[in-house]
């Protein structure tokens, strides 16, 4: 009986980072199909974005304050600047075209095409030099021609849309609204969701350079979703200038979907996937993100009655494959710094670290 106790307790603890990365891919996915719904409702994209980050700033900041007192360095007009920028691209721009785009394409897409964030920051990446390509080694190869096939895969959902897919029963869930058939345009959409992760891919390589001057990941998120809430309000005031009512919000999901936003996804799901990287390194957590992909088509034809078309699952399936190529191509830098970290620690008086 104790071995077998044991045996689950360690099973656990190995594991426990595979569990949580997938409960970050589930929720992400139940978001998709809540502010779905909640759009369709009638409540506007950039007026969610601004109750989402102000949710998530509240959240955060007990957290910033007392766990990384110490460690949070001062906040000088120079960086205040640089988190200002990092806030506009990653929210106040970002943010606000993703989810703007739920209104005119089904979740699925926008989903598959959040696969090719990874292709996309490496493009940048080599393009400021922060990525080194070397074509002898396959891992080098890799690299460039998961990112080229990502990216074929991205341009095929947005070109190509292919017969729908006949719905084999009725749906069970209804999310389409007043503005659902209305509203939709697959090439505006697919657009927005493109320009969406290219901000994403340049918010990325700006974090990194961000939290060298400011190593403290809880604060830092806390200062980003206020300043992104506040930029994003800004923003809505000039998209909802004739709409007032926009603001107001009532007991219904509108509510539940900016909640939802704000204290799991924004809150929650992050402090998560920070752990997850920390314990295994963020190749592992991106490996997972394909699993969203998948659980929201399922979800969005089978259970919602969403419209699928052929060119998006060619497309996904495209994007996944290409996706794989370039992490596995990524995950041969991390076995090299590895390395090399490891010689760097080791010391030479130590016969077992000797050449």
């Amino acid at each position: 009986m104790e071995g077998k106790r044991f045996s689950l307790v360690f099973g656990y603890r190995e594991f426990k980072p595979h569990l949580l990365v997938v409960l970050v891919q589930v929720s992400y996915t139940l978001t998709y199909f809540i502010t779905k719904a909640s759009f369709n409702h009638g409540m506007s994209p950039h007026v969610y974005a601004t109750y989402r980050h102000v949710v998530a700033g509240v959240v955060m900041f007990p957290f910033a304050y007392f766990l990384e007192r110490n460690v949070r360095p001062k906040l000088t007009f120079a960086l205040f600047v640089e988190i200002f920028v990092l806030s506009l691209i990653g929210i106040g721009l970002g943010v606000n075209m993703y989810y703007t785009s739920l209104k005119y394409i089904s979740p699925t897409v926008v989903a598959s095409m959040g696969n090719t964030v990874a292709s996309l920051t490496f493009i940048i990446a080599v393009a400021l030099r922060l990525e080194v390509i070397d074509l002898r080694n396959p891992r080098g190869i890799a690299k460039v021609l998961g990112t080229l096939i990502s990216l074929a895969g991205g341009m095929t959902m947005t070109l190509y849309k292919g017969p729908i897919m006949r719905n084999l029963w009725r749906p069970l869930i209804h999310i389409q609204g007043k503005s659902a058939s209305i509203n939709e345009s697959w090439l505006k959409g697919s657009l927005l969701t493109i320009s969406s992760c290219v901000t994403s891919s340049i918010w990325r390589i700006m974090q990194v350079s961000t939290l060298k001057r400011y190593p403290a990941q809880l604060s830092l998120t806390t200062w980003i979703s206020f300043v992104g809430a506040a930029q994003s309000a800004v923003f809505t005031v000039i998209a909802e200038h004739n709409n007032p009512s926009a603001w107001i919000i009532g007991l219904n999901i509108d509510l539940w979907s900016t909640l939802y936003g704000g204290v799991v996804v924004a809150g929650l799901m992050v402090y998560i996937q920070l752990w997850c990287a920390e314990k295994k390194g963020p190749v592992f957590v991106t490996m997972f993100n394909p699993l969203s992909t998948i659980l929201v088509s399922i979800l969005a034809y089978f259970v919602f009655g969403e419209k699928l078309y052929f060119g998006s699952i060619i497309g996904a399936f495209i994007v996944i494959i290409g996706l794989y190529l370039l992490l596995w191509g990524k995950e041969g830098d991390r076995e090299v710094y590895e390395k090399t970290k490891d010689k760097s620690q080791c010391s030479t008086e130590q016969p077992e670290c000797r050449i």
